[in-house]
């Protein structure tokens, strides 16, 4: 006659999970509703001025073109932004979807900032997104243009992080 087994003999082992893969609805293809979504989820990331949470969002071999850097992967992105966040101070930023395709979207913007001398700028640019199909940006190409402002001309006046709903848009502010 056989025993019966126990519970610990039974019982299989879980397989290791091997790395995850991160999801960052919403997922292309993109809808005009989920590109629209995916711009603000970007813009709420960039307001935080969180380098770690920032990227991401971004695939662990994301490329970049910003300006005269062309940072690739998650560490370089932290490293870019980390730079960037520490010279550019008061960083609030706006975005607005342009166009999308697939799994693609175009978005201009603009962001307000000071430098340590307490001199304004404001900053516009276009990006060009691709994504993966788990949601995680891979290319990520930016123009973007400074122009110093008077602080009597700033139009971003939220308290720092993300930009309240009720807030106008880029396209409302006349930019």
């Amino acid at each position: 006659m056989e025993k019966p087994l126990t519970n610990q003999q039974t019982k299989i082992p879980e397989p290791k999970p091997s790395a995850e893969i991160a999801i960052r609805p919403p997922l292309p293809p993109f809808t005009r509703e989920t590109a629209i979504q995916k711009v603000r989820l970007a813009e709420d990331g960039w307001n935080s001025r969180d380098p770690e949470k920032v990227a991401l969002a971004y695939t662990i071999d994301s490329r970049w073109r910003n300006r005269a850097e062309f940072p690739n992967g998650r560490q370089e992105i932290i490293q870019f932004l980390k730079r960037k966040w520490a010279k550019e101070l008061d960083y609030r930023l706006i975005k607005e979807l342009l166009a999308y395709d697939g799994n693609r979207i175009a978005v201009r913007f603009a962001y307000e900032w000071r430098d340590d001398s307490r001199n304004w700028f404001r900053s516009y640019g276009n990006e060009n997104w691709e994504f993966d199909e788990h949601g995680l940006m891979r290319f990520r190409y930016a123009s973007i243009n400074d122009l110093p402002i008077k602080e009597s001309e700033r139009k971003y006046h939220w308290p720092l992080g993300r930009r309240p709903d009720e807030h106008p848009g880029l396209s409302d502010l006349g930019l």
